[in-house]
């Protein structure tokens, strides 16, 4: 193999770990050397390649978030009509890699670390100010602009609050049920609209 090829294998490698032993071990108690030790490399390579624990999550979060938008991307590049894609992205949020308990785990770990860490909170306001633009151009042909903003943010406040309580409930999360309350949210926001 090309030498050129193994970073990339051996940085996706270490993303890996990283979400399976946050999930394991939760983020305050793994170290550099267990998620070495998972992706089968030194911790002085870990190391070398992202520096320290809280930058490996910061690369796993764009990982995630890179994951969050290419499935949502694909579902819009399905979706007929305004309602079609305001499902798709509704839907891409609730997605089953989303609510693997080990991505669980790393998505929690990384809104821990977006109250203290401006990096990760940027991160975190890239994501959602992508989710309200995304939502406000699907709404834009069924509402007002600015009404479209307001459903937009709502509705991105309720993906946001769903998914965090879908993934702590107990017996497993129910994407289904979220999905189906937002786009009822949605429904009834645009019907007031209308009116």
């Amino acid at each position: 193999m090309p030498r050129a090829g193994v970073q990339p294998m051996r940085r996706k490698a270490l993303i890996a770990a990283a979400i399976d032993a946050i999930h394991a071990h939760g983020m305050a108690q793994v170290t550099m050397g267990e998620i070495a030790r998972r992706a089968g490399v030194s911790p002085a390579l870990a190391h070398h390649y992202f520096g320290g624990k809280d930058q490996l999550l910061l690369a796993t979060m764009r990982h995630l978030l890179t994951e969050l938008g290419d499935g949502i991307q694909a579902r819009l590049a399905l979706a007929a009509g305004p309602e079609e894609r305001i499902s798709a992205i509704i839907r891409g949020n609730f997605a089953a890699c989303q609510f693997r308990p080990a991505v669980i785990s790393a998505w929690l770990a990384f809104y821990v670390q977006a109250q203290t860490d401006p990096e990760a909170r940027r991160l975190l306001r890239v994501y959602t100010k992508r989710l309200e633009s995304n939502l406000v151009h699907a709404l834009a042909s069924l509402t007002t602009r600015e009404r479209s903003i307001e459903i937009a943010e709502t509705t991105a406040a309720l993906i946001d609050g769903l998914w965090i309580r879908q993934s702590l409930a107990d017996g497993g999360a129910d994407p289904e049920k979220a999905v189906a309350a937002v786009e009822d949210s949605v429904r009834r926001a645009l019907g007031r609209a209308r009116s």
